[in-house]
């Protein structure tokens, strides 16, 4: 397997762009040769093919006059649904230098999502990635109440009967006139339209502006520290605005180096490959990662964990000096370098995070024993606050401007936030949106007269602006006794336990509080082996046996000790199955869809309130 390719280079001190095709031009006249955008073929052993800026600049204007054949024009909204490869970010950009507006559509979408999303957009085109998702699509282009005419394949051989993608490249580039419809983007243009995942009800599309974006992407490099055209692994569905951002827009801005990885499930060879100098995650994907670090800690001889052990502690002392604002002592200083080489880096260095200098999280609450854990090497997760509707983060910690564990930090300088009475985290200001996609073209604000977004998030700000967030609004639990429960915080304390890799808290007009849980398939092997419990290999096997049904017992017990009574969990199911996006318990971001969880397990759930 071929090495991937290493990032260099300076950026210009030039003022900055007001569009993203402003971005595109000044990369491939200042940085044409930095690398831009590699990818792998033939699977995760085959070679890298990267494309330089000066690369990607060509690509797409070749992009931009192949959609422009097939009647895309300024303003048309152009359907996406493909992993993250290449086609789908060169013909995002290309869209977009086109003065089109690109819509990526998550892959595990329902036909009736894909015509409510095409009915809203009035989109005539789409681009999908292969066969299955052509199956998926033809139901929309066959209805003739929806505007969707037709589909551009990107898997070659599996057109059927549809435009290969390949085709766009041939289209001629245009000269002249034709060369002078590009690249005519205004900043109050809309750059993307980004549909909501839909933990409930249907998706509405968040118009966001090249303004906002950018906007946005200047409030992000304020209160981070990376080096010059920092690698990015992308591996977050486009779909969602979290790799809209890391992805493509701020690699644009940065002029910097993203790495393509179409599975998420394969985040963690391109990891070992690239070695990145930053690395983003939603808390699940911490979660898993601290579970695997975890099961391998647990099988490791007693001298050699104590080693370990010792050497976290350090790491964790250190971080929280860096977290009180204060300069570490000499003797701890020195004392946590030594560890650090000797013991931290080499096992950072198994998993490629050895170069990480900053490490982030967002999208949900993150479990206040993973932060801990990855403090233990030294890592500081900043985790950080937003949603769709506010150009994704709003509020941050920063190795620069300070950081709380905990709280997911400080406004970001493009908004400002504040706390109604009720708790509502409000928020407005550069990097709010437009307002919600209508099937007539026009945008419906939900900002108040004063230009405050109502984001239906629960939190406080403390004395230092740090903002702590409870939980969802629509989401918190109201018992018979008439007391309000996060159920975000139960269900963190529940998994601090290895075992427990997922849970959901249920208890709306009841007396007490019952919990579904589920095994962490990574964890459970490395703990059955530390316990002398046999395996069959597979970890759902595991779920009725009497010493991890123990074992599980005592975790909650230990979740509920650390909990109000109001708060503990009373009564619990174990689950066999992992949940996840295509069985349909979470979004394709990995968050939580209560309500269908709710109405899987209705039966178990009830029964949990019985006798």
């Amino acid at each position: 397997m071929t090495s991937a390719p290493r990032t260099t280079g300076e950026l210009s001190d030039a003022p900055a762009p007001r569009t993203l095709p402003e971005l595109l031009a000044r990369n491939a006249r200042d940085h044409s040769a930095l690398p831009a955008l590699s990818w792998q073929f033939a699977g995760p052993d085959g070679d890298w093919t990267t494309l330089d800026w000066a690369e990607v600049h060509t690509r797409t204007r070749r992009l931009a006059a192949g959609f422009r054949s097939l009647g895309v024009g300024r303003g048309d909204h152009v359907l996406l649904m493909m992993s993250n490869r290449a086609e789908h970010w060169l013909a995002d950009l290309a869209l977009v230098r086109l003065g089109a507006v690109p819509v990526s559509v998550y892959g595990t979408a329902a036909p009736e999502q894909i015509s409510h999303i095409a009915h809203n957009c009035g989109a005539r085109l789409a681009v999908v990635e292969g066969a299955s998702q052509v199956a998926v699509w033809e139901p929309s282009v066959a209805d003739p109440g929806i505007p969707l005419e037709r589909l551009v394949v990107a898997e070659k051989g599996e057109e059927g009967g549809h435009l290969p993608f390949a085709a766009l490249l041939d289209a001629p580039a245009g000269e002249g006139g034709e060369d002078g419809e590009l690249d005519t983007a205004r900043p109050e243009d809309p750059l993307t339209v980004v549909y909501t995942s839909g933990t409930s009800g249907e998706p509405k599309g968040v118009v966001l502006t090249h303004a906002q974006v950018l906007a946005n992407a200047l409030a992000l490099d304020a209160v981070v520290e990376l080096p010059p055209h920092v690698e990015h692994i992308c591996y977050l569905p486009f779909a969602h605005i979290a790799e809209r951002m890391l992805g493509i827009y701020l690699p644009c801005h940065r002029a910097s180096h993203v790495y393509l990885c179409p599975d998420p499930a394969g985040v963690a060879a391109v990891v070992r490959t690239v070695r990145p100098a930053q690395f983003f995650g939603v808390p699940r994907i911490w979660e898993k990662l601290s579970a695997g670090v975890r099961g391998i800690l647990s099988l490791m001889p007693a001298e050699k964990r104590a080693v370990i052990d010792d050497a976290f502690e350090t790491a964790r002392e250190h971080v929280a000096c860096r977290e009180r604002g204060e300069e570490p002592p000499a003797e701890l200083e020195k004392r946590y370098a030594r560890v650090r080489e000797e013991v931290l880096l080499p096992m950072l260095a198994a998993g490629g995070l050895d170069r990480v200098t900053w490490s982030a999280s967002a999208s949900a609450p993150m479990s206040a024993d993973v932060v801990r854990f990855w403090a233990g090497f030294g890592i500081v997760i900043m985790d950080a606050w937003g949603l769709t509707e506010t150009t994704g983060v709003a509020t941050s910690n920063s190795p620069k401007g300070g950081f709380r564990l905990g709280s997911v930090g400080r406004p970001v300088e493009s908004v400002e936030v504040r706390v109604a009475d009720d708790g509502e985290i409000m928020v407005r200001g550069a990097s709010v949106f437009s307002g919600y996609l209508q099937p007539d073209g026009s945008t419906r604000s939900a900002l108040d007269e004063d230009g405050w977004l109502a984001t239906g998030d629960i939190g406080r700000l403390d004395e230092e602006g740090y903002l702590w967030l409870t939980d969802r609004k629509k989401e918190m639990i109201i018992t018979s006794t008439g007391k309000n429960v996060s159920p975000a915080l139960v269900e963190n304390a529940l998994k601090e336990h290895p075992l427990i890799g997922q849970a959901m808290v249920h208890g709306d007009h009841h007396s007490y509080l019952v919990a579904l849980l589920v095994l962490d398939a990574e964890a459970v092997p490395a703990w059955a082996a530390a316990h002398g419990v046999e395996t069959t290999g597979d970890p759902s096997a595991l779920v009725g046996h009497p010493e991890v049904l123990a074992e599980v017992d005592r975790a909650v017990a230990a979740a509920n000790s650390r909990l109000n009574r109001t708060e503990q969990v009373k009564r619990y199911e174990l689950l066999a199955r992992e949940w996840g996006p295509a069985t349909g318990e979470l979004t394709p971001s990995l968050k939580m869809r209560r309500r269908v969880i709710r109405e899987m397990y209705a039966d178990r759930l009830t029964r949990l309130y019985e006798n």
